[in-house]
């Protein structure tokens, strides 16, 4: 006890004298987070120096170290909702205190959840204080003061707190997703009963928050795996690997002593195979980081760099040229799988996946594209696993059923087939990845009938070739066509014809995901018009309403939309009397796209989004730069940042008022800018569930008319 009491009153010399000498080493910054109208999350980020440490809320013993506190003033205009919560803290014994203690490390984050109760702007106000350590001393700075500025609304006025109100009955409260559907089915008979217009002063009780932010950045590692795993096994069908196989099952067969042997010696080099693709592409992944791979979809220059790079492949396909790597690296590492053992089968490994490279980089970069997803490492982990996987799985196989061997498809034009066949899909994949540049700079080259154009001309072209009415240079002459390619021509023709009524306006929902949006068009309405838009486009008589009116443009299935342009769409929705329709996306936003073309147009939606709301489209990855006189700098993710484009000032828009940057996100909004729908909506393919959210909102902005 006699050493802890010597130890903390040398701290407090010592704290004293650091606070004189410099600032505290833990530097807090406040923010909140709307939750409903009423309720709100104060927020605390603590920001601590290098080698300190800032301790938990909770104490770990009388005698231990001061725990960090925050301390609120009591108000009746608001009331705390539970204890203020934190991060994760490092558990760990401490030398000093000589017992288990709880700190933060960098970063802490507390958080403290509120309720209003009035219409009025109120300054929540308290105080924190803490304590900090290194492994050498403490320190002890005063207590700070904090303040945190809310907006009340009418609706939170006389209300309580939930864990105070006994149910009600008479009001229907829809608290996530699953009791949606569950409402959904037992109201089977009458989709239209499951809302209940709320009646006058009862605004408080409207459906809970449906809080579905999007999925688009989320990481899914075994689908991850199995796409990989997809690509491996379409690489082993190449050429270069294909002929391998027996050629290397046979010789660990029959250089084995033993059966076993064979097989343990043909298991370990499947396993070396996986291990030689995981490794270099891990190190190329963790070498830009796994955000690098998520910006694919709205990088310019990631873009147009696997434009050029699926360009290269489909080429290299086609016959016009080999990629390959250096002869003397094979040569080598042929040299070190003489020497045999453990180490030689390693070195075989090395050798195919250096001699196979020709026929594995378009299907690993086809792969590597589509792991740009999340920012974990995870699913680039998974998909390079999986593809590896791919690759080694049929030399595995068969050693263990050698005899199979007999029954594999022989070497020959067929595999030159596939390999031209993958050439047209590269080409495909090329186009894409140009679009997503060119749509998310709107340069206007690879609109949505140039795109469609593009990808009906590669088809037919894929469907020409599967029945030979042309050859490559490499392509064997043939006095028939098999079973296969007809099947495959039957299938190329077939998508062909499907993509052709595109060029009208249809959303060709198959593929929603990849064209680019309707409104990013020479013709908005389709070759030829859109009946659908017709009473859209129809301009009042109002000069001021016409002038707006103007402005807008044709979204999917004719629905009118002001693109970019909050402002003078928030003054239509007054001058109209609807409510705003918030739709937060990107032009390179697969879901985005999958939304509009899958949900939007739905029988439960189109009608509301048509005719009911006001409908403005947001694009955060827009490079479109903003006017000088609205460009300006702003403190946003930790530091101060100029918003120079459009895309940059709705992303901060949508950051700072709504506490997301993932697209979709949907926001039904009254005309003082407050949120009608129960929170927010991200991707939700279930129309049922999006309409039923939808009209809450209108619900609730009807009953403030």
């Amino acid at each position: 006890m006699s050493k802890k009491i010597v130890t903390l009153f040398l701290s407090l010399i010592t704290s004293f004298s650091f606070l004189i000498a410099q600032e505290a080493p833990v530097h807090f910054k406040f923010s909140t987070k709307k939750i409903t109208d009423c309720e709100y999350d104060l927020i605390f980020n603590a920001s601590i120096d290098d080698g300190w440490h800032l301790y938990s809320l909770k104490r770990a013993a009388e005698d231990g170290p001061n725990p960090t506190v925050f301390t609120f003033n009591k108000s009746n205009e608001y009331e705390l909702i539970g204890k203020t919560t934190e991060s994760k803290p490092v558990q760990e014994f401490d030398k000093v205190f000589e017992m288990q203690v709880a700190y933060f490390k960098h970063t802490a984050t507390f958080t403290q959840r509120i309720k209003l109760k009035t219409d009025k702007k109120i300054t929540v106000t308290g105080k924190y204080e803490f304590q900090a350590c290194t492994e050498e001393k403490c320190i002890f700075p005063p207590a700070d003061k904090f303040d945190f500025n809310l907006q009340g609304t009418a609706g939170c006025v006389n209300t309580t707190s939930a864990a105070n109100t006994t149910a009600v009955t008479n009001e229907l409260c829809i608290c996530d997703t699953q009791a949606i559907l569950a409402s959904a089915k037992l109201q089977k008979t009458n989709p239209e009963n499951i809302i209940k217009t709320p009646t006058e002063g009862s605004t408080s009780q409207i459906p809970v928050i449906i809080d579905k932010m999007d999925k688009e950045k989320e990481c899914h590692p075994f689908s991850k795996f199995l796409l990989g795993l997809v690509a491996g096994l379409g690489a082993v069908l190449m050429p270069c690997i294909y002929s391998l196989i027996p050629l290397t099952v046979s010789f660990f067969v029959k250089r084995s002593k033993t059966r076993a042997t064979g097989i343990k010696n043909s298991l370990l080099y499947g396993f070396f195979i996986i291990v030689t693709f995981v490794i270099p592409t891990m190190l190329i992944t963790i070498a830009f980081g796994p955000d690098a791979l998520s910006n694919i979809a709205t990088n310019t220059w990631l873009n147009l760099f696997f434009f050029i790079l699926f360009i290269v492949f489909a080429l290299s396909f086609f016959g016009l040229f080999e990629i390959t790597l250096p002869n003397s690296w094979g040569n080598k590492l042929d040299q070190k799988a003489d020497k045999g053992g453990v180490l030689g089968i390693f070195f075989m490994a090395a050798t195919l996946v250096v001699i196979s490279f020709s026929c594995t980089a378009g299907f690993l970069g086809t792969l590597l594209a589509n792991l740009a997803e999340g920012n974990s490492y995870m699913c680039p982990l998974a998909g390079f696993t999986g593809f590896g996987t791919g690759i080694a799985l049929p030399f595995m196989i068969f050693a263990f059923f050698p005899s199979m061997l007999n029954s594999l498809p022989k070497s020959g034009g067929w595999m030159n087939t596939f390999k031209v066949t993958v050439a047209f899909i590269e080409l495909a994949l090329a186009v894409k990845f140009l679009a997503n540049a060119d749509n998310v700079n709107e340069w206007g080259f690879i609109t949505r009938e140039v795109f469609i154009t593009l990808w009906i001309a590669i088809f037919a072209m894929m469907t020409l070739y599967l029945l030979g009415v042309f050859k490559t240079s490499h392509d064997d002459e043939t006095k028939h066509i098999s079973v296969g390619r007809i099947m495959f021509a039957t299938i190329s023709l077939a998508f062909t014809i499907y993509l052709i009524p595109g060029l009208w306006g249809a959303p060709l929902k198959i593929i929603s995901s990849f064209p680019p949006p309707h409104h990013y068009s020479e013709s908005p309405n389709g070759f030829g018009g859109h009946s659908s838009a017709s009473n859209q486009t129809q301009v009042s008589s109002d000069p001021e309403l016409a002038n707006l009116e103007s402005k807008r443009v044709t979204g999917p299935d004719g629905i009118m939309i002001f693109k970019n342009d909050y402002e003078n769409a928030l003054k239509y929705a007054k001058l109209i009397n609807k409510p705003l329709f918030v739709d937060f996306t990107g032009n390179a936003c697969v879901n985005c796209r999958l939304m509009e073309s899958t949900v939007w147009v739905t029988p439960e939606v189109l009608p509301i989004l048509r005719d009911s709301v006001v409908v403005v489209s947001l694009y955060v990855d827009s490079k479109v730069e903003l006017p000088k006189e609205e460009q300006k700098e702003v403190f946003w993710f930790g530091k101060q940042r100029s918003l120079e484009t459009i895309g940059n000032k709705y992303a901060y828009f949508q950051s700072t008022k709504y506490g997301s940057s993932s697209q979709p996100q949907y926001v039904l909004i009254n005309h003082d800018e407050s949120n009608a729908t129960p929170g927010t909506m991200g991707t939700e393919t279930n129309a049922a569930i999006f309409a039923f959210w939808l009209k809450s909102g209108l619900n609730n902005f009807n009953s403030k008319k």
